[in-house]
């Protein structure tokens, strides 16, 4: 049934956020007798853009210091129960989509409220001048984004004549239609029975087959790359394709600007329309691709069936190791289709994954996102411990049940054992002492989560005093070091850190990136912030704890600072990754640099990096930097940001800059007067 767009909307009274051990789900109520008995709280309203229920007004502040009281005070209303930070982690524009496609192609049922606040949020997300959308939220349309989410507007029932589906076709159209999709969406497509497995590069399974020393075997390429391209090696070994029904029959026909009939797919392998062409392919990978389509065209069928099997083996690892979370939205929704297909819709495993969808559903007040992971549970609530205890804020008594509380999750969230397969088999780096970067669950050892995780929770144990009355189960010294022992087993030959594992696989397999919209996704990079993240938390827990592996200890920080030197760029910036973009590495880098003694006073580089933050201070004294920045290389300005700013203050303050006046004038952008409620 086409859905009425009025009629659509949910009441944002109505929604609540479940909360346990990091996991968060959102849950709309519809019987008056739940509601009474599950009342909503501020952290609810907050979410969906209502007034606290007990708003307050704060004394006017005079500095800093009491700004970041005021602060604290609103923040703390939204710690959810479990002692962690609620919150939204979007901003792709390709995650609802393949949920979307996989909940109909498996006949799965939405809860109350979903796919109406999923059309919401697509609504409001579409370009308001052309209608379509992009790879991102800030992104311009492209073919990727707009075809993906027009597709599941369809699904989720909004009628090709409403004026949004009108709109998104006809930029669609503009821009060639959905031959052009990227791969990912090229697979998508072929999933649902709208493309055609013959326009897709091949990705044969017998990849998973091949002995770890080849350069290419999965096990070598970044953990989140691997995840995916597993799952998509075994849907492409099967060619498996929805049944048609007449929705998907109209879909051939909306989605391109020629009858779906007359389409040459086997030309449409590498057609990727130039707004979406991030990164193109080598003559490389395109000659290995025309190789792997002859392959495909021989009989192979034994190979085949035990290349399908191994593969299999690896998705259930994954499901297993995750409690049927996976390492993101992406590979989870490709897993949850494929055990569907396998193991059948009334078995467990689906049951499990279908449990735990909601997971990656987070309720704005635009409607129903998907977060790019599960959440960010620990990495909020880790830089909101040190926040405080590093302002002095953690020892006035109206802070120490949150405090508390923050700290009961840290203990909860560690991660305290490897993982239930072989990290060998299933090509995981150990776990047992790592700090994740969402919940426990997830399971993926990542290494700035486990610095920070590990340097909140010493800042606690160590530096802030709790009164008697407050019962604070320590945790142990052994699980302390575990952390440390993660930390040590995580640097790479060139000092630095990556994210979740070892850089295992050689640079130039970038060569054979077949995803046309990312740059550096095949194998693991070491990077400024996460080593920064490693330096601090084996710096405070040198501190505490000064004769356990010092000598390792010693090294691998002095190691990781010549590192961050090394990347050190000519006019004084670091490249990040993780955030936008030099102002975000800044901060870290100049923190890490800090932490070892090398200072403005003392250190050439450290004086390069302030001459470049104070050479993009803008003329209101703030700091503003664009997503740009990230695609470019370069940095690219855009008005003052509150973030920024307070960024780039952080790292000039870390470096102990001595020009008083720019740190003023930043301070008017971020500290102003505030009589009513914070937000």
């Amino acid at each position: 049934m086409p859905v009425n767009f009025n009629s659509a909307k949910t009441d944002p009274t109505k929604w609540r956020l479940a909360v346990s051990e990091g996991r968060q789900t959102w849950h709309y109520l519809e019987d008056e007798h739940e509601l009474a008995n599950w009342p909503q709280t501020d952290f609810d309203r907050y979410w969906q853009g209502l007034p606290l229920m007990n708003e307050q007004d704060f004394e006017e502040t005079k500095c800093p210091l009491d700004a970041a009281r005021n602060g604290f005070r609103f923040y703390q209303k939204l710690q959810t129960p479990d002692g962690h930070w609620a919150g939204e982690y979007g901003g792709p524009m390709f995650l609802i989509p393949g949920l979307v496609i996989t909940m109909y192609i498996t006949k799965t049922a939405w809860k109350p409220g979903q796919a109406a606040e999923l059309i919401n949020y697509l609504r409001a997300r579409a370009h308001k001048e052309d209608g379509g959308w992009g790879i991102h939220i800030e992104s311009p349309s492209t073919v990727f984004g707009t075809a993906l989410n027009y597709v599941a507007l369809r699904l989720l029932g909004v009628h090709q004549d409403d004026p949004a589906c009108v709109k998104a076709r006809a930029h669609l159209h503009k821009l060639g239609g959905a031959t052009g999709i990227p791969s990912w969406g090229k697979f998508w497509l072929s999933i649902l029975s709208v493309y055609e497995w013959e326009g897709n590069n091949p990705v044969p399974p017998e990849l998973n087959m091949l002995p770890y020393w080849v350069p290419f075997h999965p096990g070598r390429m970044w953990c989140h790359t691997r995840a995916v391209y597993i799952p998509i090696s075994y849907l492409f070994g099967r060619r498996f394709k929805a049944d048609l029904d007449p929705l998907l029959k109209s879909l051939r026909s909306e989605l391109y600007i020629q009858p779906y009939e007359t389409i040459k797919w086997s030309q449409m392998r590498n057609n990727v329309a130039p707004v979406d062409l991030y990164s193109p392919h080598t003559k490389l990978f395109d000659l290995l691709n025309e190789i792997l389509v002859i392959y495909e065209k021989l009989p192979k069928w034994p190979i085949r069936e035990q290349a399908l099997k191994t593969t299999l083996d690896q998705i259930r690892y994954e499901d297993i190791n995750t409690d049927f979370l996976d390492i993101g939205p992406v590979n989870k929704v490709m897993n949850m289709l494929i055990v569907w297909l396998v193991d059948g819709p009334k078995s467990e495993n689906f049951a499990r994954h279908c449990s735990r969808v909601d997971d990656f559903l987070w309720k704005s007040s635009e409607g129903l996102l998907m977060n790019g992971t599960n959440g960010s549970q620990l990495w909020d609530t880790a830089f909101a411990v040190q926040a405080m205890v590093e302002t002095g804020l953690a020892e006035e008594p109206e802070f120490k049940k949150s405090l508390l509380l923050a700290y009961d999750f840290l203990d909860v969230t560690q991660i305290k054992r490897d993982t239930i397969i072989d990290p060998k088999i299933c090509h995981r780096h150990i776990s047992k002492g790592a700090w994740p970067f969402s919940t426990r669950d997830q399971s993926y050892t990542v290494s700035d989560c486990t610095g920070e995780g590990l340097r909140a929770t010493l800042m606690l144990q160590k530096k802030v005093t709790f009164p008697k009355d407050y019962a604070m189960k320590k945790i142990s010294d052994e699980r302390l070091f575990d952390a440390v022992n993660v930390l040590l087993s995580m640097q790479n030959p060139d000092g630095g850190f990556a994210s979740y594992e070892l850089v295992r696989g050689p640079k130039w397999l970038e060569w054979l990136n077949a995803a046309e919209v990312f740059g550096n996704i095949m194998v693991e990079y070491c990077y400024p912030e996460c080593t920064t993240s490693s330096i601090l938390g084996l710096a405070e827990f040198r501190e505490h704890y000064p004769n356990h592996r010092r000598k390792e200890i010693d090294a691998t920080i002095q190691r990781a600072v010549q590192y961050i030197l090394n990347e050190q760029r000519p006019d004084g910036s670091w490249y990040g990754s993780w955030g936008i973009c030099f102002t975000y590495a800044a901060v870290f880098a100049l923190d890490s640099l800090a932490s070892v003694g090398l200072t403005y006073e003392t250190s050439e580089p450290v004086r390069r990096a302030c001459a470049f933050l104070i050479s993009k201070q803008r003329a209101d004294g703030g700091w503003g930097e664009s997503f740009k920045s990230s695609e470019t290389h370069q940095y690219v300005q855009r008005d003052s940001q509150v973030v920024h700013t307070s960024w780039a203050m952080l790292g000039l303050m870390a470096a102990g800059y001595p020009v008083k006046e720019n740190l003023s004038r930043a301070a008017k952008v971020c500290f102003y007067p505030v009589s009513k409620g914070m937000n």
